[in-house]
């Protein structure tokens, strides 16, 4: 029989390093490939900060596939980042939304745009190191299921992912806790295995976003005025792009209690700000929605899931009813704070992943 092609997407880290090495031994034909994603940055910038897209990114890559003795290749896929990921963070937060690249790049650039190309090639699959598990549940659909260790697990940034995605990719460290993998990592020798983990969004490793929307846009984002939920005038903010729902800190704002911004209206270059009470709500609506455990959900259906509304919540149980065409609203048992346009919504049944959406508002 012959053995079956995976190309595994290689960010130079300990997991997806990991991921091919299991791959290789449980019998497949491991091409290794990074993804070239960065603009035509400063050179000495990328080094630095490395991350899944930096160039020491690809040193590391390519040391990794040459000590597992698996050929590796650096594909450019520059235009689809900028298009997919880049432009679409941009325009979100001009828009007063919170975007997720993460998720965004995860679908149209990891998948979409590598799974393409990696069939272009005669790969049966694609793989990668995120800490998430994929099973074929008795309906005959496809599902992410949390990864063994919940403290890593990456389901939340892969909800988007379709049917024929998942059906070919494999995600072989999604039933090992990270200590287990870096164990692994050491007793392979691999050089990466106790490279810290990337943090933050590797194009804005800075984390300042404001600055590189505006670097991005070439022009300077206007100050106005912060407000309440009346109207009333408090004070000045710095730019909408500055500021996301649910805000506490870096406001510059002394009204003697702490506030909270609420909401983000471009329109009108405002920031509403408020009290913690305001700052919680029983519901969201979402469109831009996928299913994944089931088909779908029709029109007027109700059903009870656990849902995260970002990454770092904890999830919360809530009522989902489909009320148009792409678009459902959320009642939580319990009030939740900061629900955050832009954001994802996702969905849990037990351990796998229902579907999940983009907030739009209360």
């Amino acid at each position: 029989m012959e053995k079956k092609k995976v190309v595994v997407g290689m960010s130079g880290g300990v997991d997806s390093s990991v991921a091919a090495y299991l791959l290789k031994e449980q019998g497949y034909d491991v091409i290794g490939v990074t993804m070239q994603i960065w603009q035509d940055e400063d050179r000495a910038i990328q080094e630095e900060n490395g991350g899944c897209c930096g160039l020491t990114a690809v040193d590391d890559a390519r040391r990794v596939a040459s000590d597992l003795g698996i050929p590796y290749y650096v594909m450019n896929f520059k235009k689809e980042f900028k298009e997919n990921v880049i432009d679409y963070f941009v325009d979100e937060y001009l828009n007063g939304r919170t975007p997720n690249p993460c998720i965004a790049c995860n679908r149209y650039v990891k998948w979409e745009s590598l799974l393409k190309r990696s069939m272009d090639i005669g790969a049966d699959y694609i793989a990668t190191g995120h800490y998430a598990r994929i099973e074929k549940l008795p309906n005959g659909r496809y599902s992410l299921r949390r990864s063994a260790t919940l403290a890593k697990d990456q389901t939340y940034a892969l909800y988007n992912l379709t049917q024929e995605q998942l059906k070919r990719t494999l995600m072989p460290v999604g039933a090992y806790a990270k200590e287990e993998v870096r164990e692994i990592a050491e007793k392979i020798g691999l050089r990466v295995a106790n490279k810290p983990d990337s943090q933050d969004i590797c194009f804005v490793p800075d984390g300042n976003y404001a600055e590189f929307i505006e670097e991005t846009i070439e022009k300077k984002i206007p100050e106005g005025n912060f407000v309440l939920s009346d109207g009333t005038v408090v004070g000045r903010h710095k730019g909408i792009t500055h500021y996301t729902v649910g805000q506490r800190k870096g406001l510059g704002l002394s009204l003697g209690h702490p506030v909270f911004v609420l909401e983000i209206r471009p329109e009108t270059n405002e920031v509403v700000i408020g009290s913690n009470e305001e700052s919680l709500t029983y519901t969201l609506r979402a469109n831009q929605l996928n299913f994944m455990s089931i088909e779908d959900l029709k029109e007027g259906e109700k059903i009870r899931v656990f849902a995260k509304i970002r990454y770092n919540h904890k999830g919360a149980w809530c009522e989902v009813e489909r009320i148009g065409e792409d678009e459902v609203r959320c009642t939580f048992e319990e009030q939740q704070r900061a629900v955050t346009p832009g954001q994802a919504v996702v969905f849990y049944d037990g351990d796998y992943v229902l579907g999940g959406g983009t907030i739009i508002g209360e």
